[in-house]
């Protein structure tokens, strides 16, 4: 190993020490989980991320029910591979694989911390490529891990473990770019590209941005020939498409799962105030819709510094402030906010980018450190333009009480190091303990703040223990996959519990939720949440025969939701005899759903088995109305927020409507008694926007011999794969067999082993036509997600580039080599008389 790897190594090594010894500290601060009682787990961490995790690691033990293709644990089958390349394709998912399972919390802490570790070294070491700091290597180190702590990391994509596979990325991707324009490493610049992309192509193609804006400034920097910069740039352009392109498979399915979604939230951009963009800079603060630029007092003053360092070149210092302040302004812009999001608004934080300004912030302030440390002037400046934006950022309500005194603290302490380091070796150790103490210090409190400020707004949910466990153990006790569904529960931990606990239910909650499978079972009852992106389990004994739940678990209210009442109900599963996975319906014209949930299931049942009694609502917010004595009772009233209990009987169950953010299930209320009086508390919000027909009243014993006729001219026998479904029907059927999955973009069925076609739809399910010509039919439907063929064709053909681009060289070489080896021509001399 040579003298500038062994450097580079050990300012790698440092840098990830600090990053992670920084984390770790700031959460034990806050009694985070691991280091204490407070959950982590909010918003879609808990809710997304880590039930997507443990799917990960069920198919890592093949423990999962489906593979990469289908997964039929959540929504009734869904395909998996466009979550795969959104939540969980980075290299470092797959080491959850090493935990326990009750351990998948913890697994998913390990993952983002080694990720933040990742991102500083990366940061170190493209530090270190731009310019070799000599005895300041420890500097590079202590930059590389502001950048990997800055702001933005800790506060948001701390949550959001997908997005750290962007901080990685953007040193990476400047690196390739580095690489392009030197003319080197052509094999392993697309490599890289395509890891980043398919790790988490939403931050990547914003670190790409970022450093297509880094290659730019460089080439005007430090290439004097227009010709050469032209060449660089389309050198970066083709490694960047032939990285994109080996990742194919992975963009191809992810962007038409993202087309055939459901639409989610739709917002306009309105720009932060300045006072808080500055205040975001400072330490200890905490907004959601901010762009969070901390990086460490030491970090940002040395970037400010660079304007005023003499010891660096005037384009360089030129350069790279007009670059800061340029993305710094481009967040704020309209117009520029979308090309950084890719066109669209996103839902949340609209500064997702910022960890690409952080990192130009951090090579700036690199390559001030390394001409020497700076100066007199060059301090005053740089300590000057942060005490101006400290002062702007007085009026902002994101100044907490810690932020002026640890900014006070970080400033000496930058100061006090450079000053100390420009006085030699000896000194030089006590600068470097200096700044790396601020850093931890300042980047621990920061983290601290920002896991209590999480808790304060945001939903959160608890991770792995008792409730998971004993809601595991019943599922797994109940399971009888394909044979029949178990539905882990209505009284959900999770919007992905099918994921966590096991199951096959109807809850899943994804940025690709089909739009089919949303609108299919909001006809049919179901509630939802995020818009309709969440869709939740609706206990509901029609829906479970429709969709073969023959097992249902019950939980008691989750505890740990501010929202849950007491309750002291135990783990219960219920079970009901249901049709198969494959149904057959009769000839005729496919009914259309309407807007009564309960007719919509007996168009889908094909049998009436509810009466739907004319309501009066009271004064008093009590609904009344009239069914048949011992019929059950259920409510539908989407958009109302409360709590619903039938009197005479029943508990009180909570409804929670809000349109469109919010919609509620229909409700299971009680047994109608014997008078066949119908009468509902609601309390809560108002109920004056209840649907007319919003009570259903069901006859069990018609729901019995609607099942009993389902059955007996179902299939005879259903195989599931990890990819679709084989099924026989009986002989003589005709009309339709129906598939009890949504009728999602990619499925295909043949007929006795004839050519596959799309499949069809009966009211949202897969569904086949069937001929009736007196003899078995075998059905095979196979799924395969859109886009897969194509990006596979474009992955293969990027893949035989490659290839073609590393052979070259090599065929090049040998041909070089085969000339000079080859013996001369001798041909005679004529001498001269």
């Amino acid at each position: 190993m040579s003298t500038t790897d062994s450097v580079r190594g050990r300012a790698m090594a440092l840098s990830a020490l600090i990053t992670a010894v920084s984390v770790c500290a700031g959460d034990a601060l806050a009694r985070s989980h691991p280091f204490g009682p407070r959950t982590r787990s909010v918003n879609d961490l808990g809710n997304q991320f880590v039930p997507y995790h443990a799917r990960l690691w069920d198919l890592l033990h093949g423990r999962a029910d489906g593979g990469a293709l289908v997964n039929w644990q959540s929504g009734y089958g869904t395909s998996f591979l466009p979550d795969i390349g959104t939540y969980v394709s980075s290299p470092f998912a797959l080491l959850v694989g090493l935990f326990p399972r009750d351990e998948i919390d913890l697994a998913v802490y390990v993952v983002t911390v080694l990720k933040m570790a990742a991102a500083a070294a990366a940061m170190t070491l493209l530090l270190l490529a731009l310019r070799e700091g000599g005895s300041r290597w420890w500097a590079a180190a202590v930059l590389g891990s502001s950048y990997a702590l800055c702001g933005w990391a800790v506060t948001e994509a701390v949550y959001n473990p997908m997005w750290m596979d962007g901080l990685i990325a953007f040193p990476l991707l400047c690196l390739v770019g580095e690489w392009a324009r030197t003319g080197s490493r052509r094999v392993l610049g697309p490599v890289v590209v395509a890891v980043a992309w398919t790790a988490n192509f939403y931050t990547a193609y914003m670190a790409t941005l970022g450093a297509g804006l880094v290659l730019l400034l460089r080439l005007l920097t430090e290439e004097p020939v227009v010709r050469a910069r032209v060449r660089a740039m389309l050198r970066a352009a083709l490694t960047t498409l032939l990285g994109i392109g080996l990742a194919a498979p992975v963009l191809a399915v992810v962007f038409l799962g993202a087309k055939h979604a459901y639409p989610g939230w739709t917002k306009d951009f309105a720009p932060a105030g300045w006072s808080d963009v500055f205040a975001r800079a400072l330490p200890a603060t905490y907004s959601f819709f901010t762009p969070a630029v901390f990086l460490g007092t030491g970090a940002l003053l040395l970037a400010c510094t660079l304007p005023f360092n003499r010891a660096a070149r005037r384009r360089e210092r030129v350069g790279w402030t007009l670059l800061a302040v340029a993305v710094a302004v481009s967040m704020q812009w309209g117009p520029t906010h979308l090309v950084w999001h890719v066109f669209a608004t996103p839902n949340g934080s609209p500064y997702r980018q910022t960890f690409v300004l952080s990192g130009i912030l951090v090579i700036a302030a690199w390559l001030s450190v390394s001409y020497g440390w700076p100066g007199r002037r060059a301090l005053l400046g740089g300590t000057g333009v942060v005490a101006l934006m400290a002062l702007g950022a007085v009026t902002s309500p994101r100044i907490t009480a810690w932020t002026y005194p640890l900014f006070a603290a970080g400033v000496a302490a930058a100061v006090g190091g450079v000053v100390l380091a420009r006085r030699g070796r000896v000194l030089g150790v006590a600068a470097a303990l200096l700044l790396i103490c601020a850093q931890v210090g300042q980047a621990a409190v920061t983290t601290a703040h920002a896991d209590r400020q999480r808790l304060n707004r945001l939903d959160d949910y608890a991770p792995w223990g008792a409730r998971q466990e004993a809601q595991a153990d019943a599922v797994a006790e109940a399971d009888g996959w394909p044979a029949f569904r178990t539905e882990p529960g209505r009284e959900q931990t999770t919007a992905n519990d099918p994921l966590t606990v096991g199951g096959q239910g109807a809850s899943y909650y994804s940025s690709h939720t089909p739009d089919v499978l949303t609108r299919t079972l909001a006809a049919l009852g179901t509630g939802w949440t995020s818009n309709g992106r969440s869709v939740q389990s609706i206990d509901n004994p029609v829906t479970d025969a429709l969709f073969s739940v023959g097992a249902r678990v019950h939980m008691p209210r989750d505890r740990h939701q501010r929202w849950a009442r007491p309750d002291d109900r135990k783990v219960t599963v219920t079970r009901a005899a249901v049709p198969q996975l494959v149904t057959v319906r009769p000839p005729g014209t496919e009914p259309r759903f309407g807007v009564s949930p309960f007719r919509n299931q007996e168009k889908l049942l094909g049998t009436s088995v509810y009466t739907l009694p004319a309501t009066a609502l009271r004064s008093s917010g009590t609904l009344t109305a009239t069914c048949p004595a011992g019929s059950e009772v259920f409510l539908w009233a989407p958009d109302f927020f409360g709590t619903a209990r039938l009197q005479g009987g029943g508990t009180e169950a909570d409804i929670r409507g809000g349109l469109p953010a919010r919609r509620a299930a229909v409700q299971p209320l009680g047994t109608v008694p014997a008078d066949g009086r119908v009468s509902i508390t609601l309390k809560g919000g108002p109920a004056k926007g209840l649907p007319r027909q919003s009570v259903g009243c069901l006859d069990r014993d018609r729901l019995a011999d609607a099942v009993d006729g389902l059955r007996a001219g179902g299939a005879t026998a259903v195989h599931v794969t990890d990819s679709g479904v084989r099924a026989v029907v009986p002989p003589g059927a005709k009309g339709t067999a129906v598939f009890a999955m949504p009728r999602i973009a990619g499925w295909s069925c043949a007929t006795d082993g004839g050519k596959a076609r799309p499949a069809g739809s009966y009211l949202g399910l897969v569904a086949v036509p069937l001929e009736g010509d007196g003899r078995a039919v075998t059905l095979a439907c196979e799924f395969s997600p859109p886009g897969l063929r194509i990006g596979v064709l474009v992955g293969g053909l990027s893949l035989l580039v490659l290839l073609a681009v590393a052979a070259v060289p090599r065929f090049q070489d040998r041909r070089r080599s085969a000339m000079k080896t080859s013996p001369q021509d001798h041909r005679p001399v004529a001498h001269a008389a």
